[in-house]
């Protein structure tokens, strides 16, 4: 759990939900090493050797590109956060972290890859019937599963989010975007309220689908504030410049919802997110899981910001 300032807050007003929200990124920045580190790699392990078939994903006739996303991260590890990583003979390492190996897993080069970063690493390949997810290791998902849209093309994988279904301009803007991008990387934030601090947040579309029929509060003893907590997603989107697929890759950050009436700049935060709350219609409170809860939330940050 993070008792510590949350490291990004889109629900500022700066990335509001059920929109693309694509800006420039900083290939420098591209990914994110905090002190989580260790503790979200053993995550990560534990994931693979439990249920290695519903976080890890492949199409056969990936594997070079999976090489090839496994030494750009590697080299962008190396250059970037050389007091984290170190090169050895068998590879990169992190130091204070040696002796965990991949291999026991998978000899996959994107299940290596996954565990030397926080991130979930996704590889989507172009065919005729567009941008389908060809790969992916996923542990840390956020009310999806990997294994009901592999394969599937972007208008696909989209179809349960309101307003971005096959057909609709948000689809189609997604699918030129991808199209369009070249050497450049970009990022979006996505974010949501959960019950607990788990990493592995998955959600099949039958489960989905029955949450948003019955609309079970997720807070049934009413102490929103003692048990909400906040997960934003970093997103970010690269085309890999050998094989031609883009890699996405989604970074979690789970900050109790508590720590904003720690903030500096609580009042405008609480607000914020308060007033993005009221305004979600009853389809995307439902896509969310928040139908049942979101008066509250509301009424809790709103007290949060006028206490500031």
């Amino acid at each position: 759990m993070n008792s510590r300032q949350p490291t990004h807050t889109p629900y500022d007003g700066s990335s509001k939900l059920f929109t693309i929200g694509l800006k420039p990124l900083e290939l420098d920045k591209w990914i994110e090493v905090d002190g989580h580190l260790i503790d979200h790699l053993a995550e990560k392990r534990r994931l693979y050797a439990e249920i290695p078939g519903k976080v890890f994903v492949e199409e056969n006739g990936t594997r070079d590109a999976q090489r090839e996303v496994r030494d750009l991260i590697e080299a962008h590890l190396l250059s970037t956060f050389p007091e984290t990583y170190r090169q050895t003979g068998a590879g990169i390492e992190i130091i204070g972290a040696e002796g965990n190996r991949a291999d026991i897993f998978s000899d996959a080069p994107l299940v290596a890859a996954s565990l030397l970063v926080q991130e979930d690493l996704i590889l989507m390949r172009r065919d005729d019937s567009g941008w389908r997810l060809a790969a992916g290791s996923l542990c840390f998902p956020s009310s999806w599963s990997l294994l009901e849209k592999f394969g599937l093309p972007l208008q696909q994988i989209h179809a349960p989010v309101p307003g971005f279904g096959p057909g609709t301009r948000p689809a189609e803007l997604i699918n030129r975007m991808f199209d369009g991008l070249q050497g450049q990387a970009v990022e979006r934030f996505n974010w949501s309220i959960q019950a607990d601090d788990a990493l592995y947040h998955p959600l099949s579309n039958v489960e989905r689908i029955d949450r948003a029929t019955n609309r079970p509060s997720r807070f049934p003893d009413g102490d929103v504030n003692a048990h909400a907590f906040i997960r934003v997603e970093r997103q970010t989107l690269r085309k890999l410049p050998m094989s031609r697929d883009i890699l996405f890759t989604i970074r979690i950050h789970l900050d109790p919802l508590k720590v904003l009436a720690r903030h500096p700049d609580r009042a405008t935060l609480a607000a914020s997110f308060a007033a993005q709350l009221l305004a979600l219609d009853e389809a995307q409170l439902d896509y969310k899981g928040m139908t049942s809860d979101r008066d509250r939330l509301a009424f809790l940050l709103n007290h949060m910001a006028n206490a500031a």
